[in-house]
């Protein structure tokens, strides 16, 4: 869950610090690719995906509001504007946790992370729809590409013998779509205060939407059950610190590195999937997997050159 366009701060160069915020910008990665494998744990146990992503944002929204509690001052939380456009990025990751979730429990672990990796092209394509961002024949073919690679990575010619439901395509899709509406919210949200006001009012809206969405028994047994200590530590890894890593790091961390580093997420995800969790991939899916994320990956690098360029000039 991690895009190098998403304006949660300005990239501003400094040689000194740059290797530090790279390296929190990776260990942010880390931790989501890792929260992915530790959701597929727990929902493989019996629990509603949807609970998962509960506590999941729940434990994330205590972390941001200490966050926010230390540096309170022109928060913006004063803002209308602020408001409405963090709400917006609050539907969008309620969407991409519980959507991202709903997909791993319809097929597994890498497919769910490599579909949500297609944020980008969702980003792109209501771009073009806006008229944000104009069309070109490399953007189409990058994004021919990706639905290529899906293709591969689902099986979808192959139904009938693919692990992955259409539940769980449709799921992993969604994801990636509710990402890149966190994204425009969070854009728009960034003008009128701190990232940290803005996590707050999106993680509070995104609780708000999720403590309706699971199931009401298992949400309160959570806290009695033997398996609380993982959900703690999903939370924490999850939306807590990786949070707080990713706005820090990305001060300092250039857009193009930020786009190379975003591979780690999905890649830690497949390897606990595989290593873990004993999923299989055939050839054909790591061709498609691998096809997404170099292709997503040189995107959102050639993006972030052409914007350089244009600052630059």
């Amino acid at each position: 869950m991690i895009w190098h366009s998403s304006p949660v701060v300005k990239f501003i160069p400094s040689p000194e610090k740059a290797g530090i915020s790279t390296a929190l910008v990776v260990l942010a990665a880390l931790c989501w690719g890792l929260a992915g494998g530790i959701g597929a744990v727990l929902i493989a146990d019996g629990w509603d995906p949807f609970v998962v992503a509960l506590y999941r944002g729940a434990i994330g929204l205590l972390f941001v509001l200490l966050w926010l509690g230390l540096r309170w001052r022109n928060s913006g939380l004063a803002n209308r504007r602020l408001w409405f456009w963090s709400a917006v990025a609050g539907i969008g990751v309620a969407g991409n946790f519980s959507f991202y979730f709903l997909s791993i429990a319809e097929g597994s672990v890498a497919v769910a992370a490599t579909l949500m990796y297609c944020a980008p092209v969702f980003v792109y394509l209501v771009s073009f729809a806006l008229r944000l961002e104009s069309a070109s024949p490399l953007k189409w073919a990058a994004i021919f590409m990706v639905m290529v690679g899906i293709v591969l990575l689902t099986r979808v010619y192959d139904i009938g013998t693919s692990a992955v439901t259409p539940i769980g395509i449709g799921a992993g899709l969604l994801a990636g779509l509710s990402y890149a509406l966190f994204i425009f919210g969070f854009k728009y949200a960034a003008p009128h205060g701190s990232p940290q006001a803005i996590l707050a009012v999106a993680f509070a809206v995104f609780v708000c939407i999720l403590v309706w969405l699971g199931d009401p028994q298992q949400t309160f047994s959570v806290l009695s059950t033997p398996a609380w200590p993982l959900f703690a530590v999903l939370g924490v890894l999850g939306a807590g610190l990786s949070f707080i890593f990713y706005i820090v790091g990305l001060n300092h961390t250039a857009p193009a590195v930020a786009s190379v580093v975003a591979m780690v997420e999905p890649v830690t995800a497949s390897l606990f999937g595989v290593v873990v969790l004993h999923e299989g991939l055939g050839g054909l899916q790591i061709v498609g997997m691998g096809l997404i994320l170099v292709t997503v990956t040189a995107l959102s690098v050639y993006s972030s050159g052409r914007r350089a360029s244009a600052g630059g000039a």
